[in-house]
């Protein structure tokens, strides 16, 4: 890339960066203190604020990057991720929003706790919370790292280690000074910047195609070389049982990891009542469902306009064929169109991805501040703040996704969200459903359910494809696979279910009937509900 897409989507970025810090040290400023301003910002956001936010924390790096490239390198299979994104939220919608935020005040954790002992649930919920939480970190990592490559030449790994860096850097302060108001309002302004961005490429690639979209889809799969295939199941998923039972457990992960995801669920505490945080699902339903609609434009767009090939020769994994696609839109390299418009979507993306850290870095503390310090601390001791405990979680975070992110650097965004999602399918969801609709449901199932489907998703993820045993795996040169699939969802997801299942017909503690109406009333009600 030449020297004026870089300075030109510096400065963009530069200018992003200069509003959100701004925005972080006048809410710095202007808070209390207390751990609901840090956690929840107050509960003083309205739904339509709130449902920005959620958009914002949603369209990651791996929707605007990573699905994009998927769709242009294998067509149809590449919708399963745009079709298991939006089918998420109606889960969501009808069976989490309004319960959990009647039930808890800042963490999952909450909502399990208060009907069971607090404090092995806490720690199981907790640990499962991080682990979720750094691995959607490492999709945001690498892609923060594909873009430096790309405006940079892929020339310097060094200067993608620094990007990472940075990136993380800037996670941290935005934690640390503004906590979730700051993190609520930098998501907001990256959600119409990205919308907007989007908006603008979508309607530049039906221009291309004079608003032909049967055009574009012959286009794409003409020059995809693969044909009708291109347009059709089958060209990632279906070369054989094992792809197709990969199919069915990336469909798994997505459609139900939503529910189950940290940084998503805290965001239905930002709101003053259940009724409102339903209000907030709806507003984010309606600007996701539009943003991955627009997406699938993009996607073809890149394989019509690009082809494959150009887009693999960036990047293996697809993902800059976004920025690729709006270089050509522009004008092509060297034009001033193309260079602007280069740089305002890699400026936009890189907004992406610093909203997106932010939210998932403040929902990790505050689940290890929250639930694993307040659980694990020495009684008799002298308690440190929690607000204190998490902006400090907020660093240890930080380093651990920086350091994973730049091992992972060559794997595509959108799949390694697909792991993030397994995880909290696996751990979160059971223990979750169980808790809001299980009158028996007791302690030993809650921590059974966490653990039996957090353990199994990360050692089958371990002992898969995609750490070893194949030559785009993230150790090559070593083969511990035993487990084909690469997403291990289809296997951890009931193994979760019936571990909560099995702990609690095993277990001899008696479930507490008024905890348990206590907990449908207020869940159903929201009578008092913090």
């Amino acid at each position: 890339m030449t020297g004026e897409h870089q300075t030109l989507a510096l400065l963009l970025f530069s200018a992003f960066v200069a509003v959100t810090l701004g925005i972080t040290t006048w809410v710095s400023r202007n808070r209390r203190g207390s751990a609901e301003e840090f956690y929840a910002g107050g509960r003083l956001f309205s739904p339509m604020e709130n449902g920005f936010a959620i958009a914002g924390d949603y369209m990651s790096a791996a929707s605007f990057l990573g699905v994009t490239g998927l769709i242009a390198l294998f067509g149809y299979d590449g919708l399963l991720y745009v079709v298991g994104f939006l089918v998420a939220w109606l889960v969501v919608l009808f069976l989490v929003a309004e319960l959990v935020r009647n039930c808890g005040r800042f963490t999952l954790a909450d909502v399990v706790a208060a009907r069971m002992r607090e404090r092995p649930v806490r720690i199981a919920a907790g640990t499962s919370s991080v682990t979720v939480s750094v691995l959607y970190l490492v999709a945001q990592m690498v892609g923060a790292g594909s873009l430096v490559a790309l405006l940079l030449g892929g020339t310097s790994d060094a200067a993608r280690a620094w990007t990472v860096i940075g990136v993380g850097a800037l996670m941290v302060i935005y934690v640390s000074l503004g906590g979730m108001r700051a993190t609520t309002w930098i998501q907001i302004v990256k959600a119409v910047l990205l919308l907007g961005g989007t908006i603008a490429l979508t309607a530049l690639v039906l221009m291309r195609f004079h608003g032909d979209l049967n055009r574009l889809l012959l286009t794409a799969a003409e020059r995809s070389g693969h044909g009708a295939a291109f347009l059709a199941p089958g060209l990632k998923y279906g070369g054989d049982w094992t792809a197709r039972f990969d199919f069915i457990s990336l469909g798994l992960a997505l459609v139900l990891g939503t529910a189950g995801l940290p940084h998503i669920l805290s965001r239905f505490y930002t709101v003053p009542t259940a009724r409102a945080a339903r209000r907030s699902v709806v507003w984010a339903v309606g600007l996701i469902g539009g943003f991955y609609l627009m997406t699938i434009v993009l996607g073809f767009g890149a394989a019509a306009v690009l082809g494959p090939d150009a887009v693999r020769g960036s990047n293996a994994a697809g993902n800059t064929a976004v920025p690729l696609l709006a270089l050509d839109l522009g004008g092509g390299a060297g034009s001033t169109g193309g260079t602007v418009l280069f740089a305002i979507v890699a400026a936009v993306a890189f907004a992406t991805i610093l909203a997106v850290v932010a939210g998932i870095t403040l929902a990790s503390s505050a689940s290890v501040a929250h639930d694993l310090y307040a659980s694990l601390r020495r009684r008799g001791g002298k308690p440190r703040s929690e607000v204190a405990v998490a902006r400090v979680a907020a660093v240890g975070v930080g380093v651990v996704a920086i350091a994973l992110g730049l091992l992972a650097r060559d794997l595509n965004v959108a799949f390694l969200v697909g792991l993030a999602f397994a995880v909290a399918a696996s751990a979160n969801l059971p223990v979750l459903l169980y808790s809001l609709f299980w009158r028996g449901f007791t302690t030993r199932g809650a921590v059974w359910a966490v653990y039996g489907g957090l353990v199994p998703a990360v050692v089958l993820v371990v002992l898969s494809p995609v750490v070893s045993g194949s030559p785009d795996s993230l150790f090559p040169g070593i083969d511990l696979q035993y487990f084909p699939l690469q997403n291990p969802g289809l296997v951890s997801i009931p193994l979760g279910f019936f571990a909560g299942w099995l702990g609690t017909v095993t277990s001899t503690e008696v479930p507490d009937e008024a905890k348990h109406a206590e907990t449908e009333v207020r869940s159903l009600t929201g009578a008092g509900a913090a």
